[in-house]
């Protein structure tokens, strides 16, 4: 397995948040992918939501939701086996999942959660307080969003950067998958039309410095300084790149707090059809 000594672009131990719904599929493939592709190991995680009353009034539900659960890890391990991942299930029992899967990453060291996203039509994909958002402001580690229908990388990865050290997490992450996949990198930086021009200096500056960064680790890269608002270029620049995921830094704060460098990354999650790695510090 490789080690290093920086957590930043670490991928040694990951656990996958699933449960037996479809949105889960492709994060579970895209899981094993990422584990085969690192020699890392791979936790399986799925949690049954129940409380007290639920166990005394709804018994058999429980029990039945108990053995969906458990055969679902059974398999995935045993998939994840016959793929050479070391593999361990771990069976979560609590009312809130979130909390339960962000305890789980800390206790198991995880250096990334990976998680599936259910598409939703319209104007319910940018409702705040998804799960997903939720466990990118809640865990410690990066998080990646997969959409259903994504698949493994395999054509190009876009980082988005602002020139901000959130972003600098973000290009280790992106350089380490690259070189891994073997993939080249689109590193775009965007203007919006109210940035000062000295703040449109940033931006440039910030897009080249991350160019150079990847250079100089011999990765195919090429820069873009794109001009609108953020989120939406990020989502469409990916399309025009042939990109098939994305790298964005984040706070990783919730709520009213987070607003500001944050929400940008908490769109770009919630309208990607693609993978979304959300990198912290």
């Amino acid at each position: 397995m490789d080690s290093q000594l920086s957590p930043i672009g670490r991928f040694e131990r990951i656990l996958l948040a699933t449960d037996a719904t479809p949105r889960s599929v492709d994060a579970q493939r895209i899981a094993m992918a990422m584990a085969r592709a690192f020699g890392a190991a791979l936790h399986l995680a799925s949690v049954i939501v129940t409380h007290p009353i639920a166990e005394e009034v709804a018994y058999i539900q429980v029990e039945a939701a108990g053995s969906e659960v458990r055969e679902l890890l059974e398999r995935l391990e045993k998939q994840a086996q016959d793929m050479g991942i070391a593999a361990q299930k771990i069976l979560l029992l609590g009312r809130d999942p979130l909390e339960m899967i962000v305890q789980a990453a800390e206790e198991h060291r995880a250096d990334l959660i990976v998680m599936g996203r259910r598409e939703k039509p319209g104007l319910l994909r940018r409702i705040v307080g998804t799960t997903t958002t939720k466990a990118i402001g809640s865990a410690r580690c990066p998080v990646l969003v997969v959409p259903e229908g994504a698949t493994m990388w395999q054509r190009r990865i876009l980082l988005a950067t602002d020139g901000s050290r959130f972003s600098d997490a973000a290009a280790v992450a992106a350089a380490r998958l690259a070189e891994a996949c073997r993939l080249p990198v689109s590193v775009i930086s965007t203007i919006r039309a109210s940035f000062s021009a000295e703040r449109a200096a940033q931006a440039a500056e910030a897009a080249a410095r991350v160019h150079g960064y990847l250079a100089a680790r011999q990765i195919e890269a090429d820069q873009a300084v794109l001009n609108g608002e953020p989120d939406e270029l990020i989502v469409s620049s990916a399309a025009a790149f042939g990109a098939d995921l994305i790298v964005i830094g984040t706070h990783g704060r919730t709520g009213w707090e987070r607003l500001g460098v944050g929400s940008v990354a908490e769109s770009v999650v919630k309208s990607s059809p693609l993978p979304v790695l959300a990198v912290k510090l």
